[in-house]
Order: C-alpha cells, then sequence, then structure tokens
C-alpha cells in the first residue's frame, strides 16, 4: 500500500518553534542552525501543508522595536501571498523571559502580570492582522513548585481576571478570534494551573465570555497525567469545545517527548484519528479544524532530518486515516461493533417521555430482569473488536 501525500485539503499545519526548534535542552546546547522563517514556508508548501503557526517571540525577538518586529510582520505576510499558506493560529510567549519566571497571568508579581496583558493584547491584534481565527493560551510557567508559594485560588482568579480582559478586548474590537486553552499538568514548573481538559472545562465555565473560549489539548500532555488522549478529545467534542489541537507522540508517564505523531502509543493515535474522522453524530468528521502538529524533530537529526520528521508527522496521520477508513467498512468489524452494542449507547436509556415512576413501574428493567444472565454469558466481545483494529491498524487486513 503505497503512503498518501498530503495536500493543503488535509489542513496539516505545524508551529514555527518545531521546526524551528534548534534542540537545546536541560543538558545540552543546540545542534542546529536557526530557520530562517521566509524559507520554511516555502518548505512547507513544498510537504503539502496548509498553514503555519507562531508565538510572537519566535517571529521576532523578544523586545524588538517596533521597526523590526513590522519588518518581521511584512515579510510573513509576503510569505503568506507567494506560497498560500495559512496562519490559522497564533499564541504569544509568556514562559521563555527570566520576568516570567512565576507566570505571567498569575505571577505573584502584579507588575508582571500587567506586563503580561500588555503583551498578549498586542498580539491579538497581530493575530487579527495576520487571519488567526484563533488564539493558544499555553500557562506553562503559570504554576509552582511549593504549595506554600502560590495562593491557588487567588491565582485562577487572576486567570479567570486576565481571559476576561481579553475577552472583552476582542469583542469590543469585534475581531473573528477566539481562544483555547492548552492544558499540561507539569514541566516547566513543577505543577501547572488547568493541568488536564477537565480542569481547564471547569475553569472555562466560570468566564464572563465562555463562549469564546475552548481547548487546545495535547497528545503528550494528557498522556503525561497518565489520561486516555482519545477520551479526553471525545469529551471536549461533547462540550463543543474542540478548538484547536496538537497532534505528537509520547511514551507514557514521563517528561514532555514531542514526539512526532504515532511515534508513541500507536493504538491511542489509531483511536485518535478514528474520532476525529468519523466521530460525528452522522458518521463523518467530529472536528474540521486544522490537525496541528507540535512536535520536536530529534535533537540527534540534521536540516534534512527536521523536514523529513515534519512530512512524518502528516504520512502517520494520512496512514491512520486510511487503516480508520477501513476499519469502519470491514463487514467483520461491523458485525462485531454490532455485538459489542456500541451504537445501542447512544439510545436513551429512558423512553420517550418516561418518568422515574414509568421506570419504578416497569418490572422488566428489575424484578423480572436476569442478572444473572451475565455470568458466563452475554459478553460484549471487546478483545475480539478491538483485535480487529489492531490488525487493520497494521495492515493485515483489508
Amino acid at each position: 500500500m503505497s503512503v498518501p501525500t498530503p495536500t493543503p485539503a488535509d489542513k496539516f499545519t505545524f508551529g514555527l518553534w518545531t521546526f524551528g526548534w534548534q534542540a537545546q535542552d536541560p543538558f545540552g546546547s543546540a545542534t542546529r542552525s536557526a530557520v530562517d522563517t521566509v524559507e520554511s514556508m516555502h518548505k512547507l508548501k513544498e510537504l503539502g501543508a496548509y498553514g503555519m503557526t507562531f508565538h510572537d517571540d519566535d517571529l521576532f525577538p523578544f523586545g524588538s522595536n517596533d521597526a523590526d518586529r513590522q519588518k518581521a510582520i511584512d515579510a510573513l505576510k509576503n510569505a503568506c501571498e507567494q506560497t498560500g499558506l495559512k496562519i490559522p493560529m497564533i499564541t504569544t510567549n509568556l514562559f521563555t523571559h527570566p520576568v516570567f519566571k512565576d507566570g505571567g497571568f498569575t505571577s505573584n508579581d502584579r507588575a508582571v502580570r500587567r506586563f503580561a496583558l500588555r503583551k498578549v493584547l498586542r498580539n491579538i491584534d497581530l493575530a487579527a492582522e495576520v487571519g488567526a481565527t484563533t488564539f493558544v493560551m499555553w500557562g506553562g510557567r503559570e504554576g509552582a513548585e511549593y504549595d506554600s508559594a502560590k495562593d491557588v485560588q487567588a491565582a485562577l482568579e487572576r486567570y479567570r481576571e486576565a481571559v476576561n480582559l481579553l475577552g472583552d478586548y476582542v469583542t469590543d474590537k469585534g475581531y473573528d478570534l477566539k481562544f483555547a486553552i492548552e492544558p499540561k499538568p507539569n514541566e516547566p514548573r513543577g505543577d501547572i494551573l488547568l493541568p488536564t481538559v477537565g480542569h481547564a472545562l471547569a475553569f472555562i465555565n466560570s468566564l464572563e465570555r465562555p463562549e469564546l473560549v475552548g481547548l487546545n489539548p495535547e497528545v503528550g500532555h494528557e498522556q503525561m497525567a497518565g489520561l486516555n488522549f482519545t477520551a479526553g478529545i471525545a469529551q471536549a467534542l461533547f462540550h463543543g469545545k474542540l478548538f484547536h489541537i496538537d497532534l505528537n507522540g509520547q511514551r507514557g508517564i514521563k517528561f514532555d517527548q514531542d514526539l512526532v505523531f504515532g511515534h508513541g502509543d500507536l493504538h491511542n493515535a489509531f483511536s485518535l484519528v478514528d474520532l476525529l474522522e468519523h466521530g460525528g453524530p452522522n458518521g463523518g468528521p467530529a472536528y474540521d479544524g486544522p490537525r496541528h502538529f507540535d512536535y520536536k524533530p530529534s535533537r540527534t537529526e540534521d536540516s534534512v532530518g527536521v523536514w523529513h520528521s515534519a512530512e512524518a508527522n502528516m504520512r502517520m496521520y494520512l496512514m491512520l486515516k486510511e487503516r480508520a477508513q477501513a476499519f469502519r467498512a470491514d463487514p467483520e468489524v461491523q458485525e462485531a461493533l454490532k455485538t459489542a452494542k456500541v451504537a445501542e449507547l447512544a439510545q436513551p436509556t429512558l423512553s420517550k417521555g418516561e418518568s422515574y415512576d414509568d421506570l419504578l413501574a416497569d418490572k422488566g428493567a428489575y424484578e423480572d430482569f436476569n442478572a444473572d444472565a451475565y455470568f458466563d454469558g452475554k459478553g460484549f466481545g471487546f478483545v475480539r473488536l478491538h483485535q480487529l483494529a489492531t490488525e487493520h491498524l497494521m495492515g493485515a487486513r483489508g
């Protein structure tokens, strides 16, 4: 079976900080040179990508004067015109510079919080200028290492105050822009606020304009917390809050590896693609936004390997998409799904108009129900279903 070729219709996007990572880490210096943004955009076009995303400090260095900042922005916009690449999302770096060592929106230092808000407001204007419709917020420094050092309730109040202000700003400006919170449990802080999809959903519900704020879940971030990423995405979709998604690979509960998508938990990557492509109410796509890759080319790679790894992300997604389509079309899988009663879960437990009095009066639901029949009988066949998925994933079927 040939590997499918990516096209802009697939909506694959990459962060400038991904292929642009120079491969420095806490234990070693950089192993690669800095990339040129414009040249990189032409390379992405060549590979079949849809667009690129960036932090402000990826495009122009922290502290750049207005002239240098505008020069970088103009070069980006010109490259977009030349390549046809889109900028569907941008974000703001509130984690690299020492000023943010205790966070941006939730720093104990009020002056830092005000500076962070001004930096973000300026970047929201930039988002509107380049046509982005999603503004991601990763609070990588919004947290603590010591319980006594941070009043978490006050920090959440400051977080809410900041996001409410940003919502007011985009509304008053008339910008077509929504926010997507990116949860992560730890690293670089010992503990980060809003560590999982569930925490972020609860926080969003407390905002003045919750309709403007959704999620940008990342594979590795949820799996770092020992959680199932596909299940987290399903919950985000259930709440109508999957505004963006970060795809990469992760192997278990450890540091944030940012591997190529599918180069970690391959089974979970398969189920994720199946959900995104076939999990809609009518069996169609459940998510139509960019398939964004937030990965890091291995420190072992040179510049050639960087682009091979970028291509690998797209190829992995498309291969998994093909496998998922074959899985869904397989008659034996359809029969196994029926045995597992997967579709029956969509049927309401109560009949239309049925009250609890009606349920209590239904002897078939309790008094005459044969619970003992489930001992050594009435199996669901989940293992067989998973084996069929695995066989499709490995290319052994259809």
